[in-house]
């Protein structure tokens, strides 16, 4: 069993021996590449992998350290020249050794060119010969090629290798595995509290009288600018431009911050804002399919800060999304701790219909595997159908993955992901060497030639000519809607309780009609009219079929006489320059701008709720009159309160259908049968005249996105804009924090830390903050969106002086936790049992029975000495991978959330945190067994580390006599030295101050 004196002195001594213990005896003596079990096995994993993650910090810069070379120059970009030059030649002298070093240096294999020469060396799975791994899955033989390659017996086992290769057999046992990514990606909403945490841990070690430099990314890391963006203007000519003024005044200080940390941190790049939408950015330019690192090729990997990581798997790369700690993690060489996944083989067969777009297919597959279970899973798409795709529509799948619940939607690469990066501007021998290098590690899908069955957990298939199509909502992504039943639908909506499907209006109320006065103009608003309609988001933006389908919607209905209303806030932000470069190049933009779709800006806007506020005229006749008014995104997330608080209806559509309902004015229209509206001529236009076939859809985009449209704007993708290029930032190893700042704050995670880890923790006589049921996500945990006028973190803003104009988001001021505690469950459409039903950032004080403000009622507790935990539901914290869900809740005093199930990123965040997840039995929940919220909770967990096991069953008691079993969710022994520790990035400082 683990013992932390026992492992101080094995530290000790690992520490000096380091570089015997991983001499070419130490690896020499297995004869075979799979290691058996050996005398040794009596020492338990944990041991064994807690010492792993603490080897001598020599070693993982050997091997983290790599110059990086691509396709075209983020590596060049991204600053080898600021990387110590003895870093450097270490890792040369590493390369050159690695051959006779490394345990399985019998399988490294050259890779020659066709005219001679080769590309590199690599690591071959064909070359072990074990029959098991011909029917591995394409996503597992990443993980399996990953561990090969970082196989030390120190952070990466044979055992570990063995597991994977046994897949069949140990994925159903929930087997731990570690996984080093191949870089981590970031965008600023997260970006900079990773930034921040990182500043902050530069601090701790020089607390600690050690090296702040220890502190910096080993691997490489890409950061995108893009989530900061508002639509504060609309419906111009120069709505890109001012809309940049605004984001660079809001956020200057925010933008500063980022550039310090790209020269203060080795191995980071920065993309600055206006160059488009993170994913599209990584699809288009940052993907690198194949590293070749001084000569060493492996699969391209990535974890990413944004749950929409995922998308990158549509190009071949396997990709998801972690919380921003985890991230961090990462970055400093920590490998990852998963579970091996399940992985659930999904066929495609068929073509989609005439009429029939990528948005309908992906909310069609996200319905199908959301009701299958694919939670913690990969799902594999392959089958016949796969030819019929485009490498966009397979992004726009892969893109969806949280909404399905998997970890990713992977698609193997074949000759359409080769066409693409050709397309895109890669160079014709990096596509050879993509090529051949994954034809030789098996790792290519080569449609024409014989397809060997591989293994999977289970299976689900479709037929692509059955898609038919659709939106989603209206509060939820997976609550998919045919649009033949649209209209019926809605008014079953307007029918139903209060819930993901009703907004129990009753009957005589339905037909209320709200006059008001638009700029001068009569307007009118009832329930289902739309106010917002919104080109926007990563999952459908950089999908030239249904951006150019919306160009042609435009197009005929402008021909036609038809135009959306003026008071309807339309807007187009398209996911990268090149876009603008293809929508003009088909001469469809001016179509776009004649009915408002004009071009705000480059980033995540209004799926992320940066939809900057309606006309007052409209807001009030909404607010005034209770109307149920919709927005129509092309977007992935349409959850209560995100888009925009006075938008309780919002529907998930393709781009065109977006351009559709804005012409509509309202989603209470069925399509196949009710006008549009009336054309010049006087006669009645429908949806079938405005709406393009496939096939003119396709010779638009034959004839309209050319390969140099893509080299052209990534070309100059970093030389950023004259606001970013005058931005100062300090050219220092620590950052000089201010005090007064409402955007950067020093946060107080490690101020008072300790060389010794606390140790863990039970709960004792604690209160319920917060009674949840189903699906709180973590939009209601941690808003991103506006902070509302009379809320504590407003409160907070006001008496710094800071007016209201210029309170900006929650998202946007992420890097100050004075804000972010307060803005912690502060969303307005949040329901708590312990209010009774409703809705509002509020709780009960149960102590006094006060009704108080989350974080007012938080503090109170604090101030009293009193923990608090929180009750839930199913899904808790699902949605987008928010650190600051679990940040928030800990700075509020949360011990732990006891729910029926949780989202996998933030599960995985509260043990980041030190906040203990539990699960009710199955069955179970707070109903069921007459929790009211109103007790005092007690959880018995041992306080010796070494007595915790992963998954084991605790006993919850209360102060009025109840007593049930839960289970708690440190799912690997690696949760559990987090957990130790009070969290991942303490334990990250503690290990590497050890060395």
């Amino acid at each position: 069993m683990y013992c932390r004196a026992r492992f101080a002195s094995r530290l000790a001594s690992t520490t000096a021996a380091a570089a015997a213990s991983f001499s070419p005896s130490a690896c020499s003596r297995v004869s075979s590449p799979i290691a058996s079990p050996s005398s040794a096995s009596s020492v338990s994993f944990w041991n064994q992998r807690y010492r792993s993650l603490s080897f001598s910090s020599s070693l993982r810069s050997l091997r983290c350290s790599a110059p990086r070379l691509h396709w075209r120059s983020p590596e060049s970009l991204r600053v080898l020249a600021r990387t110590s030059a003895p870093v450097v030649e270490r890792f040369h002298r590493r390369i050159a050794t690695t051959a006779s070093e490394h345990p399985f240096k019998g399988v490294m294999t050259s890779l020659p060119k066709p005219g001679g020469g080769e590309f590199g060396k690599f690591y071959s799975l064909p070359a072990l010969n074990d029959p098991r791994i011909d029917r591995l899955p394409y996503s597992i033989r990443i993980l399996l090629e990953s561990a090969i390659r970082n196989c030390d017996n120190f952070q990466v086992t044979k055992d570990d290798v063995e597991k994977i290769i046994d897949w069949e057999n140990t994925s159903p046992k929930q087997v731990e595995i570690p996984f080093k990514p191949a870089r981590v990606l970031l965008q600023d909403f997260t970006g900079v509290p990773a930034v921040v945490d990182l500043a902050s841990m530069r601090d701790a070690m020089k607390n600690l009288g050690n090296d702040p430099k220890k502190i910096n990314p080993l691997v490489p890391v890409d950061l995108v600018v893009d989530h900061s963006v508002q639509v504060d203007v609309a419906r111009s000519e120069n709505a890109v431009q001012e809309n940049m003024e605004l984001e660079f005044k809001r956020n200057k200080e925010r933008f500063a911050f980022l550039k310090w940390g790209s020269s203060a941190f080795h191995n980071m790049l920065v993309v600055p804002p206006g160059s488009g939408i993170v994913h599209q950015v990584n699809l288009e330019y940052l993907g690198r399919v194949v590293f070749n690192s001084d000569g060493m090729l492996y699969p391209d990997s990535v974890v990413g800060t944004d749950s929409h990581t995922t998308m990158i798997d549509g190009l071949g790369v396997a990709g998801w999304g972690v919380g921003g700690i985890e991230a961090e993690a990462a970055m400093l060489g920590q490998p990852m701790s998963m579970v091996l996944p399940g992985v659930v083989g999904f066929k495609l067969s068929g073509k989609l219909c005439d009429g029939v777009t990528a948005t309908d297919l992906v909310l069609t597959v996200t319905q199908m595997l959301r009701k299958h279970g694919v939670v913690g899973k990969f799902v594999e798409f392959y089958g016949e159908g796969m030819g019929e795709l485009s490498l966009a529509d397979r992004a726009t799948i892969a893109n969806m993955s949280p909404e399905y619940g998997a970890t990713m939607g992977f698609f193997p690469v074949d000759h359409v992901t080769l066409q693409y990066l050709k397309l895109t501007g890669r160079s014709d021998e990096t596509v050879s060497m993509i090529e051949a290098y994954l034809r030789a590690n098996k790792m290519f899908v080569d449609y024409n030639e014989p397809q060997q069955e591989r293994a999977y957990s289970s299976f689900l298939q479709l037929d692509l000519a059955e898609v038919e199509p659709c939106i989603s909502g209206p509060k939820r992504p997976h609550d998919r809607v045919p649009l033949k039943e649209m209209k019926a639908d809605w008014h079953a909506c307007l029918d139903n309780n209060v819930g993901f499907k009703g907004f129990a209006v009753p009957k005589e109320e339905q037909n209320k009609v709200a006059k008001f006065t638009f700029h001068g103009l009569p307007a009118e608003l009832r329930h289902g009219s739309v106010v917002i309609a919104a080109i926007t988001s990563c999952t459908n933006t950089s999908n030239p079929s249904v951006m150019l389908g919306a160009g042609l919607v435009a197009k005929k209905a402008y021909e036609l006489g038809l135009e959306v209303k003026p008071w309807i806030k339309t807007s187009l932000a398209p996911g990268s320059g090149v876009v603008t470069k293809y929508l003009l190049q088909s001469g469809l933009q001016k179509y776009l701008n004649q009915q408002g779709f004009n071009i705000v800006g480059y980033g995540c806007t209004t799926c992320i709720g940066n939809s900057g506020e309606l006309d007052e005229s409209v807001a009030s006749a909404i607010s005034e009159n209770d109307i149920i008014a919709a927005a129509v995104l092309s977007g992935n997330r349409n959850f209560e309160g995100r888009v925009h608080p006075l938008t309780r209806a919002n529907y998930l559509a393709s781009p065109p259908l977006v351009v559709a309902y804005a012409l509509a004015g309202t989603v209470d229209i069925d399509f196949e049968k009710e006008p549009i509206g009336t054309g010049k001529s006087g006669k009645s236009i429908y949806f079938k005249d405005i709406w393009p076939s496939n096939d003119e859809i396709a010779q638009v985009v034959q004839s309209s996105v050319l390969p140099d449209m893509f080299k052209s704007t990534y070309e100059a993708i970093t030389k950023g804009n004259l606001m970013w290029n005058q931005l100062s930032a300090p050219a220092s190893t620590l950052y000089s924090w201010d005090p007064n700042s409402t955007y950067i704050h020093e946060p107080p995670y490690f101020k008072h830390m300790t060389v010794e880890p606390p140790g863990p923790h039970g709960v004792k006589d604690a209160y319920c903050l917060l009674n949840f049921g189903d699906s709180i996500t973590t939009d209601h945990i941690s808003p991103a969106g506006s902070i509302q006028k009379d809320s504590p973190a407003a409160k907070f803003l006001l008496e710094r002086g800071v007016d209201k104009k210029d309170f900006n988001s929650y998202g946007s001021r992420r890097g100050n936790d004075e804000v972010m505690a307060r803005g912690t469950f502060a969303n307005i459409r949040i329901v708590n049992k312990l209010l009774k039903g409703e809705a509002g950032p509020k709780t009960i004080h149960v102590p006094t029975g006060e009704k108080l403000y989350v974080y007012d009622a938080a503090m109170r507790y604090k101030a009293a000495g009193q923990d608090t935990i929180v009750l839930a539901g199913a899904e808790y914290g699902s949605g987008s991978s928010r650190d600051w869900a679990a940040k928030g809740p800990m700075l509020l005093g949360v011990k732990a959330v006891i729910a029926k199930s949780f989202e996998r990123i933030h599960r995985s965040n509260l043990v980041g945190m030190g906040i203990i997840p539990l699960c009710f039995k199955p069955g179970e929940d707070a109903d069921f067994l007459g929790l009211t919220g109103h007790e005092r909770y007690s959880i018995d967990l041992p306080n010796k580390i070494s007595e915790i096991r992963p998954s084991q069953d605790v006993t919850v008691t209360t102060d009025t006599g109840k007593s049930f079993t839960c289970t708690v969710r440190f799912d690997t022994e690696v949760e559990l030295a987090y957990f130790d520790h009070g969290g991942i990035l303490p334990f990250v400082i503690r290990n590497l101050n050890k060395e």
